[in-house]
């Protein structure tokens, strides 16, 4: 098994890369458990893709998407937190009834190892905060028991990543964020309140890649690509809606994608069907991509 140490875990991406797909996503699906599986569909590439962010955007102006867009960000970022935080960070909820049927995502910060005598010191947990004081607080990290944080008093339920500084006799760990971390961590998904046209301009991105049918052929950019890829630091690769592509989504906010996008492609020409569905895209897009560092 791969864990947070091994040097064949998936090292993260030297640059931040985000996702941004409709809350309408699953708007023509009408049953819950049928919507719960196509969330982890979206949960399953953006990790197997090392993304950092997925950003749930409205895409539909006159309709109030906040229900369809928070079982979006909900199911994902359930989906995201290791199994054994999930009983303490997640109420129960309705919307979460068919959670069952989102697929593990194996990613090196859920991890199988359940037993204190197996982990090592230098790994790195997500974990709960149970009880805190003065003198530090205790997290749990999904084995027998928890570690002990010296000298920091920080909020009981809450989530937070951790190193182990010390075993056996005292097990001790100190809190770090995910920028130090050197394997892929997760994404973290969020509820833009801009639409997609706002997002682009208040994110600050140094590229913006909308993927349309309507775009050049991935091969004839390529090259363009791979030059505007090395040199940014904060990625967004937009996707369109099931019944609505980027070009319908921004005419309603009386905006062209040639006007706030890096570059407008097509990663399925030729495609053989008459639609090609968002998590088609998505899957298609960032194994694309993903040849790129």
């Amino acid at each position: 098994m791969k864990t947070s140490e091994d040097k064949s875990a998936p090292k993260k991406r030297t640059r931040e890369v985000s996702i941004a797909i409709p809350a309408s996503f699953v708007s023509d699906t009408p049953h819950l458990r049928e919507k719960t599986f196509r969330i982890g569909v979206v949960g399953r590439a953006a990790s197997i893709f090392r993304i950092d962010n997925i950003i749930v955007y409205p895409d539909m102006p006159n309709v109030d998407q906040t229900r369809d867009a928070e079982l979006l960000a909900l199911a994902l970022s359930y989906m995201e937190t290791p199994q054994y935080l999930r009983k303490k960070l997640f109420r129960i909820r309705p919307e979460l009834r068919y959670a069952g049927v989102l697929p593990p995502l194996r990613t090196p910060h859920h991890p199988l190892i359940n037993r204190l005598e197996r982990l090592t010191i230098g790994e790195y947990r997500e974990g709960v905060i149970v009880s805190s004081s003065a003198k530090g607080s205790f997290i749990d990290v999904g084995v027998e028991q928890p570690a002990f944080i010296p000298g920091k008093r920080l909020p009981p339920n809450t989530r937070a990543t951790v190193k182990v500084t010390e075993l056996p006799k005292q097990f001790l760990a100190t809190t770090v964020t995910r920028e130090e971390i050197e394997t892929y961590w997760g994404y973290k998904a969020t509820i833009s309140k801009a639409t997609f046209g706002q997002l682009t301009k208040k994110r600050n991105f140094d590229l913006v890649i909308v993927t349309s049918y309507r775009g050049k052929p991935i091969a004839e950019v390529i090259d363009a690509l791979k030059a505007k890829w090395e040199t940014a630091k904060k990625i967004l690769i937009a996707f369109g809606a099931p019944t609505q592509g980027l070009y319908e989504i921004l005419t309603r906010e009386h905006m062209k994608p040639e006007d706030i996008t890096d570059l407008i492609v097509n990663t399925i020409p030729n495609q053989g069907t008459e639609t090609v569905r968002t998590e088609e895209a998505l899957y298609t897009t960032l194994a694309i991509l993903n040849t790129l560092h």
